[in-house]
């Protein structure tokens, strides 16, 4: 698209917009330069050409924009949404924080803003404000609809969620409110500890945590994955995906996430919440392939009653004995399978097997590389294999 010789200003404005659309985001700089040189006062030009130069990383430059546009337009929510964005990329967390309570402050309806909010306030280690956030994101943005929101796999998703249909019909009127609060008393099994020195010394590290929620958390738990719409990717190979700004987000999974630091410090120390999901498999599958975590370290827990499983010694989790090079970034350590198998083959990796059991965690060095053990499960709604993963802390500490 050339753009030599234009002088209109909305003709200028819409060359870049659309540059800027298409990713284009070297050829649309100088045109928003251009534009801002002549509109000086421009609150929107400000904030165009701050989330550019977000998109090339250039942090600190884009949060120089952001402060400019919400200086001339103090009522901007979009901007004061991005600047947050930008304080959380440089590791501003309070800052961050601020802007996105800013943001939906001045926007209540503004749903994107939501789930940044609940990711800054779990950052901050504030996890219940954290997940009522999430809710509301999802909340507004999907209401009680399951999906799909992908395509990658339509005819699992639309499977799965008749089936879902099914049971909510069956169990209607059984229970007085919705599943996922918290519960009375503890949801992590109390006195089930790791002690800090094994872990430490652990080569690698890894630990297994049998009996790993209370009685009642594991029915609520249950309850809320069998029940709730919150299914909404589909990924390939038929299985599901549940996400926290996607209404994953009860506050039992608060209360098992405040719980499990404060009962293992010698492995959580001050790290903080940063992710949760939970996927949900068909009957047989190879899972989930080879991968890391963008963590310091993995929680993954299984829910789904032993009698489902078909084969005992399977159905887990393989874990590698080495660890993702630091200087590889998400999308080589988890999408890059030819490198991985090179460094596993080059390093001479051992996969270490822990089975599948029922209310089992796993808990281990996110860097390690790490997936799904061959699935063999019973058919039906109520046998599907069901994990969830917290992750805790930042890559390389």
């Amino acid at each position: 698209m050339s753009t030599q010789g234009t002088t209109d200003p909305q003709g200028l404005f819409d060359q870049a917009a659309s540059l800027h659309e298409q990713g284009m985001l070297a050829e649309a700089e100088p045109l928003y330069l251009r534009l801002l040189a002549a509109q000086p006062s421009s609150a929107l030009l400000h904030h165009l050409l701050g989330t550019l130069r977000q998109q090339q990383h250039r942090n600190e430059d884009a949060l120089a924009l952001f402060d400019r546009a919400v200086a001339l337009a103090p009522d901007f929510a979009e901007a004061w949404n991005n600047r947050g964005i930008a304080q959380r990329n440089l590791g501003q967390y309070p800052q961050s924080l601020a802007s996105f309570e800013k943001a939906v402050t001045l926007r209540p309806d503004y749903a994107l803003a939501w789930n940044s909010y609940g990711r800054a306030l779990l950052y901050m280690d504030r996890i219940d404000e954290g997940m009522a956030a999430f809710r509301r994101h999802a909340d507004m943005t999907f209401g009680t609809a399951q999906g799909p929101v992908d395509d990658l796999d339509i005819a699992s998703k639309q499977r799965h969620d008749r089936e879902q249909r099914d049971y909510q019909a069956g169990i209607a009127g059984r229970y007085p409110a919705r599943a996922g609060h918290r519960v009375t008393g503890a949801a992590v099994t109390p006195g089930n500890r790791i002690g800090a020195a094994a872990w430490e010394t652990a080569a690698p590290q890894i630990a297994v945590l049998d009996n790993f929620l209370t009685p009642a958390a594991l029915e609520e738990l249950r309850r809320f994955c069998l029940e709730e719409p919150v299914w909404r990717s589909s990924h390939r190979d038929s299985y599901l995906g549940a996400f926290i700004g996607r209404g994953f987000a009860c506050p039992l999974l608060g209360q098992i996430a405040q719980e499990l630091r404060a009962s293992q410090p010698g492995i959580f120390k001050d790290y903080t919440l940063q992710e949760l999901w939970a996927f949900k498999y068909d009957s047989r599958l190879s899972g989930i392939n080879v991968h890391a975590d963008e963590a310091a370290v993995n929680v993954n827990f299984w829910i789904t009653p032993d009698e489902a499983n078909l084969d005992p010694e399977s159905g887990g989790l393989v874990i590698w004995d080495v660890a993702a090079p630091l200087d590889w970034d998400f999308d080589k350590f988890n999408n890059d399978n030819a490198a991985i198998q090179d460094f596993l083959a080059r390093n001479g990796a051992r996969p270490i097997t822990v089975p599948y059991r029922a209310n089992r965690a796993v808990i281990f060095d996110s860097d390690l590389f790490h997936q799904t053990d061959t699935i063999r499960f019973q058919e039906g709604y109520l046998n599907r294999r069901i994990n969830v993963t917290l992750l805790f802390g930042h890559r390389g500490g």
